[in-house]
């Protein structure tokens, strides 16, 4: 069965910058795509970075110029670094790799306040 595990959230000021990572287990094939969403309270599930396995990547408006996804294919591992953090950056953000399949991480918590 494969599992996503999302990891590097954490609180941080306005500014700052958080890597995360997040590697699946269980699988022995490569996803096609491999997206970072996140969510706040009371909001919609929007996607933030998402790539693909022929190397197209696109961002939200919001973030691009600030945060950059990367990915190991033999590895299924995805990263988002995340640079000059603001605070409408709180979320809780979730890793999503799909082709063949669908699936989902739990979330990991980014915080930024002062």
């Amino acid at each position: 069965q494969v599992q996503l595990v999302e990891s590097g959230g954490g609180l941080v000021q306005p500014g700052g910058s958080l890597r995360l990572s997040c590697e699946a287990s269980g699988s022995v094939f490569s996803f096609n795509s491999m997206d970072w969403h996140r969510q706040t309270p009371g909001k919609q599930r929007e996607l933030v970075a998402a790539s693909t396995g022929d190397g197209r990547i696109r961002y939200a408006d919001s973030v691009r110029g600030r945060f950059t996804v990367s990915r190991v294919n033999a590895k299924n591992i995805v990263y988002l670094q995340m640079n000059n953090l603001k605070t409408e950056d709180t979320a809780v953000y979730y890793c999503h790799f799909w082709g063949p399949g669908a699936y989902w991480g739990r979330g990991t918590q980014v915080t930024v306040s002062s």
